[in-house]
Parts: C-alpha cells; structure tokens; sequence
C-alpha cells in the first residue's frame, strides 16, 4: 500500500529541513523561525514542524531531489505520471494495475482533496493528476469530496431500495454486455464493473467515513482539526481507515505552497496544518502494525529558491520556483528509516552530492512496492510503456532497509 501524501504547490525546501548548517541563522532571521539538528540521524528540521521533528528516526529522507520542470502543471505532471506531456497514466493507477485490489467493495485508488486553513491562494487541482491514461479505465483515481457526501449519488433517490437498484444494473449490464459483444470496446466491461462497484460503495462508503467509532485518543494523536472535515488532518485520518480496509494506494493533495509573497505569512498555517497530522498518521499505521506494509510518502513536485522575490518588504515576500534541488521524506514500506540521501552546496542552490531525479524516486518506489520499474510495462501505441519512460533510471538502494 502506499499513500504519497502530495502537498500542492511544492512545500519549501528552505526553512523546512535540509539546511546546511551555515544556514541556519540567515533561514531563521528571515522568517523567525529556527531551525534545529534533531536526534541521531542529525537532520535539520523547522521549528514550525516539531511534530515531524519527534519522529526524524522513522523517516527516509532525499535532500537532492530534482527535476525537469519549472512551472508547476508540467512539473506536477512529471512528478505524478513520469512525463511532462499530460495523457500517461499517474502512479496510483499503476500501483492499481501491478498490484490488484484487497477489497472488492472499495476503489483500489482513491483521491482526497484537503482545504488548507490559510486559503490565499488556492489554485486548480486537476482531475488529469489521477487519470489511468492509456491502462484500463478501472485504474483511475476515485476523487472523494470533502463536505457533503464523500461520493455524489452514494445514496440512492427516496424510493429507491436496494433490490429497485440491483434490477436496474442488472438492466444496464445486459444492454452494455449487447455494446460490447457488437464494439469489442474494453472499456465497455470497465464502464460495466464500475457500476458494480459503486453499488456495493453504497453500502461500504458509509461505514468507510462514518468516524464516530474513533476514540478520544485517535484525535490526540492527529489533532482536533482530525474532526472537521475537509482538512489535512481528517484525510489523513480518513486514509489510515482506508488502509485498514485494504485500499491500495491513497493520495492526498494540500493546496496554497506556492509561496511567490507573503510566505512568513503563510508558511506557519501550511505547517501547522500538515504537522502533527503527519505525525498521528506514522504513529497510528506503526501501532496497528500497518507501517511496514504501507509507504508513506510526502513531497511536492520541486522546491522553492533559497533567495527571495516579490515586494522584498521586511513583512511580506516570497520564493520562486526552483526545480534543482528539493527534499521529500518516505516512510515505512521498506525504506530506510533513518536515512539521509544527498546533499546540495552551502546555499541550497545546486545538488552536490547523490541526485535523485524523479525517474529514479519512482524506479525507488516502484520496487518497494514489489515491482521491478524496467520490466514493469504495459503495451500501448506499439510501444512497452513505462513510468519511468525511455530514459535511464535507476533504484537508489540505499533508500531501501
């Protein structure tokens, strides 16, 4: 299992963690905010994330990822599917296509989209981000909403029972079975087992989100903002309960990091949102004896620059997009806990030591999930289709315990 815990748009790399020491006093005049060198492992975190900071020796981190992109659709797009060019198919519906579903009654994959507390600049996220591409469509993303029902039309109209609605898809399915036989469409019999699938969500979406059962001490772990919904944190509650059910790839997207102004503004209620909630989800999945079978994953698709721009006034300037160098963290599923992979220069400008471009991240994660990247394929335009494309890439093996 895997819940890459996507944070949009791109959480700083500067203060966050990662800095080199040199650093530390210029990071923290500017945005007041210190940065300290915490336990064994000796990685540098942010004093707006002292949660994350408890629990350094649990997580992978990779201070020298980089990218192709500049601007953020097709960095996300990279990121996300392995190519800027949209149309490929994300990670979370190859996961879906490699490993197979646990639970006939739930999506494989499943998309949640947390409201950020500070909403000064929320951009678009797009429903292409979880497209099964070329792969059946049966492995897309299933987007789940964050106030009113989590899935439009869960609940069936007044009057309708369950057995009106079995004859109505056994209906369908018969006239869809005709559609096929006479188009040999594929997508027909995908179209024909999503209409099963929903009518069994009917009955297991409910239960899925119903939180109630939760105790007190669920809400300590993660947070008293665990119960309102639409949050960080409720998401990454309501992921640890899809994980429990046997769904297989969870993603949850956080808006309002592209920090271009304002970002001593911002920055703290980011953190504050992510923070312990991060924390809680690590906890909760390694007490339920969950974390070494589920990879965690948190990241954006490129860092912000170390310098500022904007108005550059004492209260109010930002950081521009910087591809070169960022820092995402994994945990659990088989990675090394504990680690920290690569370095950049004194100024956080350049990678000097140990890249990691995105193609390799994904060639990481591909094989802690069991799946060799080069023979992993799948056919499509006469070619072997791969997520981490034509290009070389390589497993980095010392992210793996």
């Amino acid at each position: 299992m895997k819940i890459p815990q996507r944070m949009e748009a791109r959480p700083a790399r500067q203060p966050l963690v990662a800095l080199p020491e040199g650093l530390r006093v210029r990071q923290a005049d500017s945005l007041a905010a210190a940065v300290d060198c915490l336990a064994a492992v000796g990685m540098w975190v942010s004093e707006l994330l002292p949660q994350t900071a408890k629990m350094v020796d649990d997580l992978c981190f990779i201070r020298s990822m980089k990218t192709d992109a500049i601007n953020h659709e097709p960095a996300i797009s990279l990121m996300q599917t392995g190519n800027q060019v949209p149309g490929r198919p994300c990670f979370g519906s190859w996961a879906s296509y490699g490993l197979g579903s646990m639970n006939q009654n739930l999506p494989t994959f499943v998309v949640l989209v947390a409201k950020p507390s500070n909403t000064e600049q929320v951009q678009a996220i797009s429903g292409r981000l979880w497209s099964s591409g070329y792969l059946p469509g049966e492995h897309a993303g299933v987007s789940f909403r964050t106030a009113g029902d989590p899935i439009l039309f869960i609940k069936s109209p007044p009057g309708v029972d369950r057995n009106i609605r079995r004859a109505s898809l056994d209906g369908m399915r018969a006239l869809n079975n005709i559609t096929a036989h006479q188009l040999g469409d594929p997508e027909t019999h995908t179209r024909i087992e999503q209409y099963e699938l929903a009518f069994r969500m009917q009955a297991s979406v409910p239960d899925l989100t119903h939180m109630a059962s939760e105790p007190a001490s669920t809400y300590q772990l993660y947070g008293e903002d665990a119960r309102k919904p639409g949050t960080f944190a409720n998401t990454a509650l309501l992921a640890r309960r899809m994980v429990e059910r046997g769904v297989r790839f969870v993603q949850i997207y956080h808006n309002n990091w592209d920090t271009h102004g304002n970002v001593a503004g911002r920055l703290p209620s980011q953190c504050k949102d992510v923070d312990q909630a991060c924390y809680g989800l690590i906890q909760d999945l390694k007490q339920r004896g969950l974390l070494d079978s589920t990879l965690v994953v948190w990241g954006g698709e490129f860092g912000r620059t170390i310098y500022s721009q904007g108005g550059l006034s004492k209260k109010n300037y930002g950081r521009d997009h910087h591809p070169r160098c960022f820092t995402m963290w994994m945990a659990g599923g088989g990675a090394k806990a504990g680690m920290i992979y690569g370095e950049t220069d004194e100024f956080s400008y350049n990678i000097v030591r140990d890249p990691v471009h995105v193609h390799d991240f994904h060639a990481t994660a591909l094989q802690l999930l069991g799946m060799d990247h080069e023979r992993f394929t799948f056919r499509s335009q006469g070619l072997d289709q791969k997520l981490t494309g034509v290009e070389p890439s390589r497993v980095i093996k010392e992210l793996i315990a």
